[in-house]
């Protein structure tokens, strides 16, 4: 999936699942090492490659953080706290 543009391209893989992204950020990887693709289209695959990477991360970091927050109160899961994910400067 390439999308012309940026912003549409970032908006549309902040609403996809780690699972999604991943698999999708492998595939554009694989079609990347492959070498075989037009140099505009590799550089919009680039591109949504970088947008997945960042966005696989977050959802990790996200996870990470609200797996401290529940074990945080001397390891022991007293309640839990509605978890708001944090932006990173590269979502905008």
């Amino acid at each position: 999936m390439i999308l012309g543009s940026s912003s549409v391209a970032s908006d549309v893989v902040e609403s996809l699942s780690f699972e999604t992204a991943l698999v999708e950020l492998e595939e554009v990887v694989g079609k990347l090492e492959e070498g075989q693709v037009p140099l505009e289209e590799a550089v919009a695959l680039y591109e949504r490659g970088a947008h997945l990477k960042a966005h696989c991360a977050m959802k990790l970091k996200n996870a990470q953080l609200k797996i401290e927050k529940i074990i945080a109160q001397d390891g022991i899961v007293t309640a839990t706290e509605p978890f708001e994910p944090r932006h990173t400067d590269a979502e905008g």
